[in-house]
């Protein structure tokens, strides 16, 4: 039997509002389409599908961790220690003298490199955390911005990476990309322009503070080329109706073959040649 989600993601948009606290919950991706969900099934429409139905979870969450942890701190202290109290669990050792694990000692060499730079801190200035909404082609939209500066027409979003010269193949392209490219940051950042002139009538220039998990951490604003921000918003108006049908049933959603998710559910099928497992 495939996995379909309930067909409520049209052109009606619910009544209830999104706010910080709901904006995760898994009924908005019902109604919502998002950067982060488009993402998950351009990548595997099959992993995709199971954890939006709430049969399949990620099996390391440590890394949206590491980002949420820096994000909240950079939201407000209040936010950013609600956040450790509601994860204190998972960020600290369960063995005396109960320090903070790794990935988190981490992030804040990451924090403390952005909170220590001047250009940063008057970069980052604007409201935190906003949550718009909008219709592309009809189809709702939600995101939500890590910093709105609508005085100066911009908005920030904040990006952790391993290394910011770091070259990795695009087997479509048949080149070497930067991260931001590779992990189609770009498509995030085309939308929420989108969504932000269609919720406050301004257009804004998106930016990225990138900043690197190394040690000493590496840090960055980058910027988009508008051309390739025009072909992301291309990308979506041509795609989101595939995923619609996949997410209700309409099409069968596709395999990748090497995720989590069909790794676990694999059965062996037809023989490979050497010459394919490489693309």
């Amino acid at each position: 039997m495939t996995t379909s989600i309930s067909p409520t993601k049209n052109n009606k948009v619910s009544s209830k509002p999104l706010t910080k606290s709901n904006y995760y919950d898994r009924w908005t991706d019902d109604i919502y389409l998002s950067p982060t969900v488009y993402k998950r099934y351009q990548a595997c429409e099959a992993e995709a599908l199971a954890e939006q139905a709430g049969q399949w979870a990620q099996m390391d969450a440590t890394a949206l961790l590491v980002g949420n942890y820096l994000h909240s701190y950079f939201e407000s202290p209040a936010a950013h220690e609600a956040f450790i109290e509601e994860h204190k669990d998972e960020l600290k050792s369960s063995r005396k003298p109960y320090k903070l694990l790794k990935p988190y000692q981490q992030a804040e060499m990451m924090i403390k490199t952005l909170d220590e730079d001047e250009t940063f801190q008057q970069f980052y200035q604007g409201d935190k955390e906003v949550i718009v909404t909008g219709k592309i082609e009809g189809v709702p939209w939600k995101g939500k911005i890590d910093c709105l500066n609508l005085d100066n027409n911009y908005f920030i979003d904040l990006k952790t990476t391993r290394d910011l010269h770091m070259k990795y193949w695009d087997t479509d392209e048949h080149k070497y990309v930067p991260f931001v490219t590779k992990y189609n940051y770009q498509l995030q950042m085309a939308v929420y322009r989108e969504l932000i002139k269609q919720t406050f009538g301004i257009d804004c220039t998106p930016y990225i503070v990138g900043v690197t998990k190394q040690d000493p951490p590496d840090k960055a604003v980058l910027s988009i080329p508008d051309e390739q921000l025009g072909w992301a918003l291309d990308d979506v108006k041509a795609g989101q109706q595939h995923i619609l049908d996949v997410m209700h049933g309409n099409v069968e959603p596709t395999r990748c073959e090497q995720c989590d998710y069909c790794r676990s559910t694999k059965t062996l099928g037809d023989i490979i040649s050497i010459e394919d497992l490489v693309d």
